[in-house]
């Protein structure tokens, strides 16, 4: 089923549609002559392209397509360590990097750590004779016969990626790349590290490379069966750090698309935001299996010190914190009595018990137990559930807890609140950032369930919810631009006007033009942001920071900001230089609704009904969303519905409708 929720739009040549694929939902958006149309099906876990496959042809007919995707095969196949078996060649003696890594323990006091296993097989990691210096000269030639031997190993293993990494390949690569015309004769696709990262710290490159080798023939293989089935005439990815990529980079560079879905979000909610007159954000997506939080501070929150599956992957991508609390999130009581929730989810398949396949209590049926998630109209009538079902395990649960069913159902989402309120203040309050300053933008189809309570508890002062909050990371992806980011690592003094320096901005400039270029954006939409990462000597890690007349000063800030304090007098240096290339592209056109009154519309009124806070039955109003125009305001209790999403006011707050359709709350009216 569709869902029309705009006026048309200046028609494009052809049909624009972002898809993003979820734990329990895969989510669709379209942009052509008449709008934007939404559309949600159920995600097909086994195979995440049926759920695209089947979706586009119910938007799309036999238009042409301007595809916009957000994938998870690259995550699942880390996750589920389902990536390909691979192997590494890299310097004699440096075969156990990997295995080695640095003594860093994440969980100091757990007695039974243990590190991650490796993607690589130690039979399957490689040395060979050869060595760059730390100059960027040749100090020994590489031992191409013992490449030759390899790559007939390679073969003979069935191998099905290979990733090269040698040391200061980032200062001269032609070793990496004599190693990859070699072994391309054992007929799988090879990765070399000065490809994927040219920067520094050879475990954190080589970590980088593996990765990407691990999960380039999953994510290269799902691109290639879903060009063929549904034939795009473009077909874009979406990447971690908020732009997209064509399918061929993606493909070969597919490390760059782990945080594919959850980046699209966090820019739709930066658009939407910014639209809106906020650039002060904490945005919060809670789907069907997780919860993605992240902050912007006037821009999005980048990082390049992501950690997945115990593994470095030094790769920009928006900085998003992720818990497992998700409307599909199951609640259990342990082996001492204690109720907990997630992080294991009850997904698209069996789902929550209410959804009527699933045997668990989740997230999803205590909201739904409480009054708090409507049964009529879910997905528009599309889906229908079962409240029954929900009600007879939490009624089982409860007893066996010794609580009332109310009591246990609000402590399910008591619990699901205060996880995720912890995740908010790991992006916030650890990092210097006071909640009450910002602004919470929810999103996802579980999110407005929860966002008010959340808000309260970390003294946000208001949340927006925007519409079609459900398809939110879709949307992002429509308004995503090409975005490609280049590194190189330089090592010199502060001396802005550095000889070296300046050389290597303007080749990574010249490269970045170049392959904008090549994607077929035009000079005229081509932007390029400069950045260094620069530390005070002696120290062991570096603050990114926007290269400019004033970089030296604004570094000094960044660090007293993030550290406490800085010193003026010490001596700095450039470590990498950063190169950021956008390529603008056609946005999503809203049209701003006709404003109403303070008191909504009759129409909007759809009855009412008893929702539980705080274990009480309170009488609470229902509205339906489409019927809301701006300057409509909603006092609490109430619940708000509509397509994507179930948005519910407690009592002393206020909703009211924006001139762009948002619903911007104050949670203590």
């Amino acid at each position: 089923m569709t869902h029309n929720s705009d006026k048309p739009a200046p028609g494009a040549a052809m049909i624009r549609i972002g898809v993003d694929t979820g734990g329990t939902f895969t989510d669709f958006i379209v942009q052509d002559k008449d709008g934007l149309r939404v559309l949600k099906t159920l995600s097909t876990p086994g195979n995440p392209a049926e759920a695209v496959v089947s979706g586009i042809p119910q938007l799309a007919g036999d238009k042409a397509i301007d595809l916009i995707h957000g994938s998870t095969v690259a995550t699942n196949a880390l996750l589920e360590k389902k990536g390909a078996k691979i192997a590494l060649v890299t310097n004699r003696g440096f075969e156990d990097i990997l295995e080695i890594g640095r003594q860093n323990r994440s969980r100091l006091y757990d007695p039974a750590y243990s590190k991650s296993l490796l993607p690589v097989l130690r039979k399957l990691r490689f040395g060979v004779y050869g060595r760059i210096d730390k100059n960027g000269e040749e100090h020994e030639s590489l031992d191409e016969d013992r490449l030759v031997e390899i790559a007939g190993l390679l073969r003979k293993m069935q191998v099905e990626a290979v990733a090269v990494c040698f040391l200061f390949s980032f200062l001269n690569p032609c070793h990496e790349k004599k190693a990859k015309d070699i072994l391309a004769s054992a007929g799988m696709p090879i990765f070399t590290s000065h490809e994927i990262l040219s920067e520094f710290r050879e475990f954190e490159r080589t970590a980088t490379t593996v990765i990407n080798a691990y999960v380039a023939p999953a994510v290269s293989s799902y691109l290639a069966d879903m060009e063929t089935r549904i034939r795009p005439e473009r077909f874009k990815i979406m990447q971690s750090n908020g732009g997209v990529i064509s399918r061929k980079i993606a493909a070969a560079q597919p490390v760059r698309t782990i945080l594919s879905g959850p980046a699209g979000g966090v820019a739709g909610a930066f658009a939407v935001g910014r639209q809106a007159g906020f650039t002060k954000l904490i945005t919060f997506d809670m789907g069907g299996t997780s919860t993605d939080v992240s902050l912007i501070d006037n821009a999005l929150s980048m990082s390049n010190e992501a950690s997945v599956t115990g593994f470095p992957v030094r790769v920009p991508m928006i900085d998003i914190h992720t818990v497992g609390a998700g409307g599909g999130s199951i609640a259990a009581i342990d082996a001492g009595g204690a109720l907990g929730v997630g992080p294991e989810s009850a997904g698209a398949d069996p789902g929550p018990a209410c959804y009527g396949k699933g045997e668990k209590i989740t997230v999803t049926d205590a909201n739904l137990f409480c009054g708090r998630l409507s049964t009529e109209r879910f997905l528009g009538g599309a889906m229908p559930l079962f409240p029954d079902r929900t009600a007879k395990r939490i009624k089982d649960m409860a007893k066996k807890a010794g609580l009332e069913p109310q009591e246990l159902a609000t402590g399910i989402i008591d619990i699901a609140n205060t996880t995720m309120e912890k995740a908010i203040r790991v992006i916030s309050v650890e990092k210097g950032y006071d909640p009450a300053r910002f602004t919470l933008v929810s999103f996802g189809g579980a999110g407005g369930m929860h966002a008010v309570f959340l808000a309260r508890l970390l003294h946000i002062p208001r949340v927006l919810v925007p519409k079609n909050p459900g398809l939110l990371s879709a949307f992002g992806m429509l308004c995503s631009d090409i975005i490609k980011d280049y590194s190189l690592t330089v090592m010199e003094k502060m001396e802005p006007e550095s000889i070296a320096v300046i050389k290597k901005r303007i080749t990574l400039g010249k490269r970045a033009c170049a392959d904008l270029a090549a994607e077929g954006v035009s000079p005229a939409d081509m932007r390029l942001q400069q950045y260094v990462d620069m530390r005070y000597a002696g120290q062991s890690y570096e603050i990114i920071v926007a290269f400019d007349k004033n970089v030296e000063n604004g570094f000094h800030r960044a660090h007293e900001r993030i550290y406490g304090f800085s010193d003026k007098k010490r001596p700095v240096e450039i470590v990498n230089i950063r190169v950021r290339a956008k390529g603008k592209i056609e946005k999503p056109v809203l049209q701003m609704p006709e404003p109403g009154n303070e008191k909504p519309d009759m129409a909007a009124l759809a009855g009412e009904t008893r929702t539980v806070f705080d274990t009480r039955p309170v009488l609470t109003r229902i509205y339906e969303r489409d019927y809301l125009r701006p300057k409509n305001r909603i006092y609490g209790p109430a619940i708000i519905r509509e397509y994507s999403s179930t948005i519910v006011i407690p009592e002393s707050a206020m909703a009211e409708v924006d001139c762009f359709g948002n619903l911007v709350i104050d949670t203590a009216c």
